[in-house]
This record gives structure tokens, C-alpha cells and sequence, in this order.
């Protein structure tokens, strides 16, 4: 299906950021180091200057439905207020034996996070789009593994590094994002910016 690919999420703040990304180049390291070898095929790391948390994944969205997405994200930020959260801990989906994707966790929020994307959901069934087809479950995808051997190493050092980081960030926009492909990891420009209510 053509379209724009869109999803919707709210960004982590630049201090958490900056801590997710020290995270990572550790990891990063330690594997060089261990290998010995930079060209041995990694996990696919996300680009680490657009972290979020996704509270909707649309996909391909026809240009004439943008609009309607834009609407639903500014009413649900509206009825909403700024909250905050934590991250802590690491984890892999489906298990961390075979990965496929590598990420935080959230604990503290995490009612909020799921509040934003019930509403957001509804919103978006309202306006013509399926419901979601599964639970929200906050996370922060920091890598993905799909069949890489070095996976389930990455997984299990990404665990045990992120084991009670506790980063604080504060929620009080949610967005509306455009993923971009095409040399390297997608790249996430906003469309739309909603303030939560009271920010």
C-alpha cells in the first residue's frame, strides 16, 4: 500500500536520551572489543537522535488521511496531562535466546503511556482506522536482531547493563511521526507536535 508511514509516540527528553545513547555505545564497544572484528554482522541499532516511545504504529497512511491522524493526536494530548517516567531495565522480544528486538523497559508511567495510547486508539477507530490488535506494552526499542548470531550476546549484555539505570524523563508532547527509509536506519521527522494539556 502506498502512503506515508506514519506512527505516533512520545519522545524520551534529551537528558534520558543522552544517558540511552552512552548506554549503547558501551554495548557497542564491548562487542568490538570482544570480536575483534568491526565488520562481523551487529544488531540493527536505532538511530539514537529520535528515541521514543511509540504509543501507535499506522504504517502506510494515504496523504488524504493525514489530516485525521494529526486531529486524533491533538485531541487525545489535549484531554491528557504532563507525567513522567522511568526507564529501567532491558529485555528482548520474543525471549532474549533468539531475539528479535532488543530494548528498555518503562516502570514508573506506565498507566499514563497506556492511557495516551487507549485514547489514541479510540480516537483513531472513530475516524475510520482497525483497532489495534494487541495490548500496549511500553518499551524502548533501542536495536533490532532478526536471525543475527550476535543477538542473543547483545541481549543478554544489554540486560544485565540496564539493570537499574532508572532514567527519569518527563511526557508532555505526544507526536506524530513520518518514519523515512533509505541509507542507514529510518529516520523520524513530526508532522505534528501536540503539547499535553496543562504543558
Amino acid at each position: 500500500m502506498p502512503g506515508r508511514r506514519l506512527f505516533v509516540a512520545v519522545p524520551i527528553a534529551d537528558d534520558a536520551a543522552t544517558a540511552v545513547a552512552e548506554l549503547v555505545g558501551r554495548l557497542r564497544a564491548e562487542r568490538d572489543d570482544a570480536t575483534g572484528d568491526r565488520r562481523r554482522r551487529d544488531v540493527r541499532w536505532v538511530r539514537l537522535d529520535g528515541l521514543h516511545l511509540t504509543l501507535r504504529f499506522l504504517g502506510p497512511t494515504e496523504e488524504d488521511r493525514v489530516p485525521f491522524v494529526a486531529a486524533a493526536v491533538r485531541d487525545v494530548a489535549a484531554s491528557h496531562a504532563p507525567f513522567s517516567l522511568t526507564i529501567d531495565g532491558g529485555g528482548a522480544f520474543p525471549d532474549e535466546r533468539r531475539p528479535r528486538a532488543l530494548w528498555l523497559g518503562v516502570t514508573d508511567g506506565t498507566a499514563h503511556l497506556a492511557a495516551l495510547a487507549e485514547a489514541l486508539d479510540r480516537e483513531l477507530v472513530a475516524a475510520g482506522w482497525p483497532p489495534s490488535d494487541r495490548p500496549y506494552r511500553a518499551h524502548l526499542t533501542l536495536a533490532r536482531s532478526d536471525g543475527v548470531p550476535a543477538g542473543a550476546d547483545v541481549a543478554r549484555r544489554l540486560i544485565t547493563a540496564a539493570r537499574g539505570i532508572a532514567l527519569r524523563s518527563m511526557v508532555d508532547r505526544v507526536v506524530l511521526y513520518e518514519s523515512r527509509t533509505g541509507g542507514g536506519p529510518a529516520r523520524y521527522e513530526p508532522l505534528e507536535v501536540a503539547p499535553l494539556g496543562g504543558s
